[in-house]
């Protein structure tokens, strides 16, 4: 009888352990709504780099994280959910777009304040967004333009 008890206390002690770590976990990638935050919406054309627990930043700073995305099959936008750390108001005529670090560097959301003196409301929508541009698209059309130029007759050449 006393094997079956240790058996059962040890089986607790794990899955105690597992639901800590879950915890502790989930706070740790922005899963959950961190406490003293304030939730924002908007609706990109490309979320592209952008994860749940993705940084959102103003001026260069970190002031929240992303905690959804969803795509919405209604207008095939990408939804996406930022929360914004209490006492950090953002202007109704913000702009919040997908940056990049560099060239080769992670994808980051970036919230340009705008001037109103009115704020966005707490659940409220910046409605004006810039979605993520595709660095590999970019390439290709340079790549396609350098390609096309070079099949044109240098000047004072005669073609046949």
């Amino acid at each position: 009888m006393s094997e079956s008890r240790v058996e059962v206390l040890t089986g607790a002690a794990v899955l105690a352990v597992a639901a800590a770590f879950a915890v502790f976990a989930s706070q740790g990638v922005g899963l959950s709504r961190a406490a003293g935050s304030y939730e924002l919406r908007a609706s990109f054309r490309s979320v592209e780099g952008v994860t749940v627990g993705t940084d959102v930043r103003l001026a260069g700073v970190k002031v929240g994280t992303v905690t959804s995305l969803s795509l919405n099959p209604q207008t095939f936008m990408a939804d996406a959910t930022v929360a914004v750390k209490d006492g950090i108001p953002v202007p109704d005529d913000s702009t919040i777009m997908v940056s990049s670090e560099g060239l080769l560097g992670g994808a980051f959301v970036e919230i340009q304040p705008g001037g109103s003196m009115t704020n966005v409301e707490p659940g409220g929508e910046i409605e004006d967004t810039q979605g993520a541009v595709s660095v590999i698209a970019l390439l290709m059309k340079f790549v396609g333009a350098a390609a096309g130029d070079s099949t044109t007759p240098a000047e004072g050449t005669a073609t046949p």
